[in-house]
């Protein structure tokens, strides 16, 4: 099975910057497009940015040019930058991984993390 860990959530003030980091472990063959979802109280779930194996990525329209996605080559490690943060970014924010549709049917769909709280104050 796949484990994916948050990290790097916190309170801070409107402008601010903050980095969000996800290690993937277990069956990592499984692993293919990573990336960040984000739910606000009494909102859906949102995609809010995701990078593919070839490093190809996507970014929700409220965020270009202020978030930044990452991966790295070895390990299962996704990256976002966050910079000049807004109220309306507060949220819980989840890594999210699909599974590989390998022969065999090995992997699952898809792969959550636990989330991380993003809370950004004026």
């Amino acid at each position: 099975q796949v484990q994916l860990m948050e990290s790097g959530g916190g309170s801070v003030q409107a402008g601010d910057s903050l980095r969000l980091s996800c290690v993937a472990s277990g069956d990592t063959v499984c692993v293919g497009t990573m990336g960040w979802y984000r739910q606000a109280p009494g909102k859906e779930r949102e995609l809010v940015a995701s990078i593919t194996d070839r490093r190809t990525t996507y970014y929700a329209d409220y965020v270009k040019g202020r978030f930044t996605i990452s991966r790295m080559n070895v390990q299962d490690t996704i990256y976002l930058e966050m910079t000049s943060l807004q109220v309306e970014d507060t949220a819980v924010y989840y890594c999210q991984a699909d599974g590989r549709r390998l022969t065999g049917g090995r992997c699952a769909a898809n792969y959550w993390g636990q989330g991380t709280q993003v809370t950004v104050s004026s």
